[in-house]
């Protein structure tokens, strides 16, 4: 790629970055990039992020095999063979699939005789830029179609034909802007954000997904989520996430009808995509010890093998080389498992909504192993006890009551009640323990159930990214108690519930 052509992408990107952070437009920025997209023969709609990438595909078709062509964007261009003398440079002429006219309907950009995009000979537009943003003296020969640079048609026309691709799906996914949005914005991005998604490829899209969604989070936010709700085919569209289910829970109380039906059916599709990421840390995680105490099934699958040809060699027979075995030997599989008591209670203010779903979802799988009595309550000044519902998550938080504030002992009289056995007993509590007047009453409280023998597994967050604020006066006194305050993650609460339940 030539140094022109590099400078070209660099414009591109410029302004890319420029109108993401800044939504009013740098002149030099935007007369350069219009000059360089003109010169490539696309139109100067790929610029302007009001325009959906649908409706440019639709006015432009050639468009969208480009767009979708976009996942290779890792992979540089090959290199053009050099012709032989006298031979026509094949591969330049047909590299570039440079459209016949503009949006404007004139042929000013039609490739010339020789298969090569006409240039825009317009001056200083396609600029070098330095940090403020300003056009140098660069700029005529960004733009410029001298004979010192090469054509669009070669790998460098490919690269910035490309840069300009990606910069019209980054642009119109990532400036969301501010402000109440309709339900036709809405449908709008989660078009656009699909393109960027396809353009990413399988691995791209994947990676990125999670920003997306709480792009989307953030438009749900700003837009009346009934309006989304009431209409089937915008909520299929919607993706679950984080920032969807807390809205859905918030207002759950005011919906009806197919939005309550629609709310409900996305809260379901977000619990059991948690639900199977969650069951599979469960399943990873050992659990119980081999019981010595009971004899192994003898079946061909527990045959223990080795030990049963060391414990035989005596018998060997040199003569015919034969390994005579009179005893077998098998492995012993049986586990042992203790009945236990796991008692969940989680905060449920408006700060702690993450940690509800999670646990929520967690305290099912739990509830659903051999010999594990769960109970979970919810509280904020008020405590619920959800313990019929603990198998059913969906059930659960379709009960839960976001926001509020924080009375510890409320939920402690409701817990305490529950334990039968101590030593036997776990009791997991995730807040981020902002108790204020009530701290000292309710440290008083666990402290008690702690010397009882109760395992106390103090939380602070539970989320996916492991985040977590708690209250420094309860933490310091939790780490004086020898039981500090698990990480946020929750793969940490699983190893810990786990290995209580071994």
């Amino acid at each position: 790629m030539s140094d022109i052509e590099e400078k070209r992408r660099q414009v591109l990107y410029w302004r890319l970055l420029a109108r993401l952070f800044d939504p009013e437009e740098r002149p030099a920025l935007e007369s350069s990039s219009v000059a360089i997209v003109d010169d490539l023969g696309l139109p100067a709609a790929v610029l302007d992020p009001g325009v959906s990438v649908d409706n440019l595909v639709q006015r432009f078709p050639d468009l969208g095999p480009e767009f979708e062509g976009l996942a290779d964007l890792a992979d540089p261009p090959a290199a053009r063979p050099v012709p032989a003398p006298g031979e026509p440079d094949a591969e330049a002429l047909g590299a570039v699939n440079v459209p016949a006219s503009g949006p404007s309907g004139t042929d000013g950009n039609a490739p010339d005789a020789t298969g090569h995009a006409a240039t825009n000979a317009s001056g200083a537009t396609g600029a070098d830029l330095d940090a403020s943003g300003t056009a140098n003296d660069d700029a005529a020969s960004a733009t410029d179609g001298g004979t010192d640079a090469d054509d669009d048609a070669g790998s460098g026309g490919v690269a910035v034909r490309r840069a300009a691709l990606m910069s019209k799906l980054l642009l119109n996914a990532f400036s969301t802007g501010s402000g109440a949005v309709s339900a036709t914005r809405l449908a709008e991005w989660q078009k656009d954000a699909g393109w960027l998604k396809c353009a990413l490829g399988g691995e791209g899209g994947r990676e990125i997904s999670g920003t997306l969604s709480e792009l989307e989070g953030d438009l749900v936010r700003r837009m009346a989520l009934r309006e989304v709700l009431a209409d089937p085919r915008l909520a299929s569209r919607l993706t679950p996430s984080m920032s969807l289910i807390e809205q859905l829970l918030r207002d759950k109380a005011n919906l009806s009808g197919v939005a309550l039906a629609n709310a409900k059916s996305l809260i379901r599709r977000y619990i059991d995509e948690v639900a199977e990421v969650l069951r599979t840390q469960v399943q990873q995680t050992s659990a119980g010890v081999i019981d010595r105490s009971v004899p192994p099934k003898r079946v061909f699958r527990n045959l223990d093998l080795d030990r049963t040809v060391w414990k035989n060699l005596p018998n060997w027979n040199p003569e015919d080389e034969r390994l005579y075995v009179d005893k077998l030997f098998y492995r012993q599989t049986a586990k042992r498992t203790t009945p236990a008591k796991l008692i969940v209670v989680v905060d449920q203010s408006g700060s702690m909504v993450d940690s509800m779903v999670n646990c929520t979802i967690l305290a099912s799988i739990f509830a659903g192993l051999p010999k594990v009595d769960v109970h979970l309550i919810a509280y904020d000044t008020r405590a619920l006890d959800l313990t019929p519902w603990v198998h059913d998550p969906f059930e659960v938080l379709l009960r839960t009551r976001l926001g509020g504030g924080n009375d510890g002992p409320v939920a402690m009289n409701l817990a305490q009640p529950k334990i039968t056995d101590p030593r036997n007993t776990v009791m997991v509590w995730i807040s981020d323990f902002y108790e204020f007047e009530a701290s000292r009453p309710l440290f008083t409280m666990i402290e008690a159930v702690h010397r009882s023998g109760v395992k106390f597994i103090p939380v602070g967050s539970v989320t996916s990214s492991g985040s977590q604020i708690v209250n420094p006066w309860f933490r310091e006194r939790f780490k004086g108690l020898g039981t500090p305050v698990v990480s946020g993650r929750i793969q940490k609460l699983v190893t810990e519930l786990k290995n209580f339940l071994a």
